[in-house]
């Protein structure tokens, strides 16, 4: 059974950009994989019924991620008939995409609130699939169906309509921001993001950094600024201690407090959290600055005069710090996780 409803799913696609897609017949791989989009900022990944060991393997991943992470929105690709789509869902898939349209399939996905994703390369298939309450429909073969061109095309006069092209979008700042820019509202990614060598190599660490240079590219095509806002502000504690502190934040409103190597971090529901660094700084905060695209955000920052040290590159995090402070003396560092 789906965790996801239909809208859910919808947003997170919307909002993040990419769909990941892959097939893998081992279980600890497609693991790994899954793990690696995840790190990179994707949240929902299109595991393809394209293998003998699809189903099984789909029901390992469902089971490990509801529990190792349950933000990870799964779902399955390579659907062509409702018995088929109705197997999977009952798994636990959150989506189901196709390569063709099927009414069958829609009307099952619609009586269980999951989201369907049609492909279609013509209007008049993408208008019969919305007429069966299709939200996104995936545009395949995207090279063959027209490219970019086709997309901006059919929505001069549709607008509404929300298209995921997969086939023919590479993994590079050129071609996503092609197809985004001429309208697309995401992109499927296959093996231009999740080659063949790269999972022979178990180079997971670089498809985690390529997702994020995906997630990062669309970003920018859509025209927002790498800098996304104000993720933690830093307290050191000059008169007390980290914990204290951090203790007086956690019981006077309610927070959540969580330990770290290096500091405490105390949150709420809301956005933004509160850092109490372990290590005392002459300045009395801190600022951390989120950012979609660390690279893209340090040459910014760079091309003002600004550089930035005591950078710290992990596949799940990344840091640095501006090498001046702000007005008032407090410094602040750049941050990039992973998009959730």
């Amino acid at each position: 059974m789906a965790r996801f409803m239909r809208l859910d799913v919808t947003n997170t696609l919307l909002d993040t950009g990419i769909l990941p897609l892959f097939y893998n017949g081992e279980v600890e791989t497609a693991i790994e994989l899954v793990s690696a989009c995840v790190r990179g900022g994707a949240r929902a990944i299109e595991f393809t019924n394209r293998g003998e060991m699809a189903y099984p393997v789909f029901t390992e991943l469902v089971k490990h991620f509801a529990k190792a992470d349950p933000s990870v929105i799964l779902g399955v690709g390579s659907i062509i008939d409702a018995p088929t789509a109705a197997l999977f869902l009952a798994s636990g898939a959150n989506f189901i995409v196709g390569p063709s349209f099927n009414p069958e399939i829609s009307r099952l996905c619609n009586r269980r609130k999951v989201l369907y994703l049609p492909g279609c390369s013509t209007e008049n298939e993408i208008s019969a699939a919305e007429e069966l309450g299709a939200e996104i429909c995936k545009i395949f073969p995207g090279e063959s169906a027209g490219g970019p061109g086709f997309i901006s095309a059919v929505m001069a006069p549709c607008p509404w309509h929300r298209l995921l092209p997969t086939g023919g979008v590479d993994a590079t700042e050129a071609s996503i921001g092609e197809w985004i820019k001429a309208g697309a509202a995401a992109v499927g990614l296959g093996s231009k993001l999740i080659s063949g060598q790269a999972v022979k190599d178990k180079d997971y660490d670089g498809i985690t950094a390529k997702t994020a240079q995906c997630v990062g590219w669309v970003q920018s095509a859509r025209g927002g600024s790498v800098f996304s806002g104000v993720e933690h502000i830093g307290l050191y504690a000059h008169k007390s201690t980290p914990e204290a502190l951090s203790a007086w934040y956690e019981q006077t409103f309610d927070l959540k407090r969580k330990e770290g190597n290096s500091s405490f971090f105390v949150s709420g529901a809301g956005a933004g959290r509160i850092e109490f660094p372990k290590a005392v700084a002459e300045a009395p905060v801190h600022l951390a600055v989120r950012v979609t695209n660390f690279e893209a955000a340090a040459a910014k920052l760079q091309a003002k005069g600004i550089s930035l040290k005591d950078v710290n590159l992990k596949p799940d995090a990344k840091s640095g710090y501006l090498d001046l402070a702000d007005p008032e003396g407090n410094l602040v560092h750049l941050l990039w996780l992973p998009k959730r």
